[in-house]
């Protein structure tokens, strides 16, 4: 691993080897952090390991075509710069390529960094985890069966041949838990919660988890039919991120693999309805002062009142259409090239007490099987996960068991009110949706 006190200065010479071997446009991203993770079995502290991490990746082109390599070895710095030539000069020129991004000033961003998080020990990180058991604990007839808490504190450098030199830090914490109640019947339950800063309350997740595991027993069968759908900010969140987020990608749309093709400024969701990815969000997941190539971070508007507004680009793909990037180019690590994701996106609709609206529906909470959407056309089939019966505005009885499916796009089209319960899930900001008509199967 490269030494924590000289990563940064080796990626400024890294910027000078690339170019020295022929390189017509260089990028640097750079990293370093430190992190602990700690595993969970049933009611048990499993694992508990510290990490640090730190490495450098190299873009390089030449001619159009691009190479990359990385390192995490102070001493091979240069002959990865040197590789990641080579890996250029043997691909073929992509004639659309327009070029890195040029040098602008990042977005001012604010409370994605505590240094609590920064200074935190591994004791008490182990503490949480614990506070986490007990509260699952703390519900009679509901044990946990596995959990996980990490955080995590990292500075990263982008470094390019046009200028652009972007110097920031983060952190971010989070635990999860599952959890399984018994009676006469057994039910499963999980939750998490993630922050940029340490105000968790960790046994909150725990007490959740078992609550919702407690509720969910001795559910019914639901009636096979199309009826009103609130999905919770979990279930939600899972179904767009296999089904919407993927249409919305400018490479898909480039390479014909969505379905808004020719759909730009179209009305595609309820009129009521707007999407918007803001990578400037005050505490955000995903929130920075630039994405990961180095462009200034911003507020797009995908959806506005029901209607199409805009792709998500990186520097590639808005190139080829001669556009500004999104700003949405993210790594997942040092080792790998960008690639297009969301930063912060909010959902976003007038908001009532849904539930006491509903004469007639079922909510769901989570739903497991959301990878297997298709992610062109929209179409998925899920199970839906801690479901019940709503009656007359009220919650009624636990669902045993559900299938529900659908388009997302008529699951937008048909958003006919959210929640107040506006939640983070992960980089996703969503209340709980009511759709007015889904397929449900019992």
């Amino acid at each position: 691993m490269i030494p924590m006190t000289d990563i940064f200065e080796l990626a400024y010479k890294a910027l000078g080897y690339t170019e020295e071997a022929g390189a017509d446009e260089v990028e640097i991203f750079c990293i370093k952090g430190r992190s602990i993770m700690i595993d969970v079995q049933r009611d048990e502290i499993d694992l508990a390991k510290e990490s640090l991490l730190s490495g450098i990746g190299i873009r390089a082109i030449v001619n159009g075509a691009v190479g990359f390599s990385s390192t995490n070895d102070a001493s091979r710095v240069k002959e990865a710069c040197i590789l990641a030539v080579k890996s250029a000069r043997v691909r073929n020129g992509d004639p659309q390529w327009s070029g890195l991004p040029q040098k602008k000033k990042p977005a001012d961003v604010s409370g994605i960094f505590d240094k609590k998080i920064e200074e935190i020990k591994i004791e008490a990180c182990i503490d949480y985890t614990a506070q986490m058991i007990e509260g699952a604990k703390s519900i009679p007839s509901v044990i946990p069966t596995s959990g996980h808490f990490s955080c995590g504190s990292s500075t990263q450098l982008i470094l390019n041949s046009h200028g652009v030199e972007v110097k920031g830090s983060e952190t971010s914490i989070q635990g999860s838990i599952d959890t399984t109640a018994k009676n006469s019947d057994i039910s499963t339950a999980s939750e998490f919660d993630m922050s940029r800063e340490l105000d968790i309350d960790f046994s909150d997740i725990g007490k959740k988890a078992s609550l919702l595991a407690s509720r969910s027993l001795n559910g019914v069968r639901a009636e096979t039919g199309d009826t009103a759908v609130l999905l919770e900010p979990m279930a939600f969140t899972d179904i767009l991120e296999n089904t919407l987020l993927p249409s919305i990608n400018a490479d898909n749309v480039q390479k014909g693999r969505s379905s808004l093709i020719g759909k730009m400024n179209s009305r595609i969701a309820a009129g009521e309805l707007s999407i918007t990815d803001d990578g400037t969000l005050p505490e955000g997941i995903g929130t920075a002062s630039t994405d990961d190539e180095g462009t200034p971070s911003k507020r797009i508007e995908i959806i506005k009142n029901g209607t199409l507004r805009s792709f998500l680009y990186d520097c590639y793909t808005a190139g080829k259409e001669k556009r500004e990037s999104t700003g949405n180019a993210i790594r997942s690590s040092f080792t790998s090239t960008p690639s297009i994701g969301t930063r912060n996106l909010i959902i976003d609709h007038p908001s009532f007490d849904i539930i006491a609206e509903t004469r007639k529906g079922v909510i769901v909470n989570t739903v497991i099987g959301a990878h297997t959407a298709n992610p062109i056309s929209g179409d998925f089939s899920v199970e839906a996960r801690n479901s019940f019966m709503i009656r007359d505005g009220e919650t009624t009885s636990p669902i045993k068991s559900m299938m529900i499916s659908g388009n997302i796009f008529d699951v937008l089209r048909g958003i006919d009110g959210v929640g107040k319960d506006v939640r983070k899930v992960g980089n996703m900001i969503t209340p709980t949706v009511r759709v007015s008509k889904m397929r449900v199967v019992g």
